[in-house]
């Protein structure tokens, strides 16, 4: 994966490492959402991400040479599923989100692979997904699973 950097911030491969800085970006990002939901557990929230780490397939976002957060593009059965973007929060707002996903998104439109994901039931960054494509493909009372298909090429 290449370094680019537009608007201040880049995307650098994750090394093991970066494991605990992004468990803990984690834990303090989701953390207003499961406390909504009843289901905030200090530990949990750490470890769930490290028992599914997966450093090949991570992005640290660097925001003005700092660490800003993470993003997880794995490979699965039918294209890639978008995990673990997180963005520090004194960062967001700021339309970086945005220009990551686009640049994610760009890469897998290329290839005309799905990409899935899931956020928590009422955070806001479902409408940020929305607003690149994402579309409802089934939802329980935690999580909202959300599907983005390639854009079908003009004729």
């Amino acid at each position: 994966m290449h370094v680019r950097t537009t608007q201040g911030w880049a995307l650098r491969p994750a090394t093991p490492g970066d494991l605990e800085a992004i468990a803990e970006i984690r834990a303090v990002v989701m953390r207003p959402d499961l406390v909504r939901l009843g289901r905030y557990d200090e530990h949990r929230v750490r470890q769930r991400l490290r028992d599914s780490y997966l450093p090949e397939y991570t992005s640290i976002i660097v925001v003005g040479g700092r660490f800003g957060g993470s993003v997880t593009l794995r490979p699965v059965e039918d294209g890639w599923c978008l995990e673990n973007f997180f963005l520090a929060e004194g960062l967001q707002g700021a339309g970086i989100g945005s220009a990551v996903l686009r640049e994610l998104l760009a890469r897998t439109d290329a290839e005309g692979a799905t990409v899935r994901l899931n956020v928590l039931q009422g955070s806001a960054a479902r409408r940020l997904y929305e607003r690149h494509g994402f579309a409802l493909e089934r939802e329980d009372p935690v999580d909202v699973f959300m599907v983005r298909r390639p854009p079908v090429p003009a004729p």
